[in-house]
C-alpha cells in the first residue's frame, strides 16, 4: 500500500511539474507574440510620424503657429510613449500612455484640418495602417490577458510576474 501511494505522489508531482512547464511557456510564448505585435505597431508609428511630419511642415506659415506648436508637442509626447510602450508592452501602463498620447495627437491633427493638402490622402493611408496594427495588437493582448487571469494559470503568472497588458 506504501509503494502505490508514493507512486502516485510522485506521478502526481510529475504530472504538475509538466503542467506548470506547460503554462509558463506558454504564457512566454503569448509574451512574444505581444512583443511582435508591438513591433508592427512601432514600425507604422514610425511611418505615420515621418508623414506627419512633412504634413507638419507644410503647414509652416499657412497655420496658426500655437496650433502647429502644439501639434509638435503632441508629436514628441506620442514619440516618447511609443518607446516606452515598445520596451515593456506587457506593462498596461506604457500602453495605455501611448494610447492616451495618441488621444491628444489627435486632437492637435483636428484643429490643424486644413482643405486640399496633398499629403492628407498619405496621412489618411498611414493612419488606416496603423490602425490595423493596433487592432493586431490588441488581439494579442486579449489573448494574453485571458492566458494570465485563467485558473490555474494564474498562479503561474503570479509566481514568475506576467500581468495583464493594457489595450491601444
Amino acid at each position: 500500500m506504501d509503494a502505490r501511494l508514493s507512486l502516485f505522489t510522485l506521478l502526481s508531482a510529475a504530472v504538475l511539474v509538466f503542467w506548470a512547464v506547460g503554462a509558463y511557456n506558454r504564457l512566454v510564448g503569448l509574451r512574444s507574440e505581444l512583443l511582435r505585435a508591438i513591433a508592427a505597431v512601432d514600425a507604422q508609428f514610425h511611418a505615420r510620424q515621418a508623414v506627419l511630419g512633412q504634413w507638419a511642415e507644410g503647414l509652416a506659415g499657412r497655420a496658426d503657429a500655437q496650433a502647429l506648436a502644439a501639434l509638435q508637442a503632441a508629436c514628441r509626447q506620442a514619440e516618447t510613449a511609443c518607446a516606452h510602450a515598445r520596451a515593456r508592452p506587457a506593462r498596461s501602463g506604457t500602453v495605455v500612455s501611448l494610447r492616451l498620447a495618441e488621444e491628444i495627437l489627435g486632437q492637435a491633427r483636428a484643429a490643424l484640418r486644413p482643405s486640399g493638402d496633398p499629403l492628407s490622402a498619405e496621412l489618411a493611408e498611414a493612419d488606416t495602417a496603423l490602425a490595423f496594427a493596433r487592432r493586431q495588437f490588441n488581439e494579442s493582448a486579449q489573448v494574453y490577458n485571458r492566458a494570465v487571469s485563467q485558473f490555474p494559470t494564474w498562479v503561474i503568472a503570479g509566481l514568475f510576474g506576467f500581468r495583464k497588458a493594457g489595450t491601444l
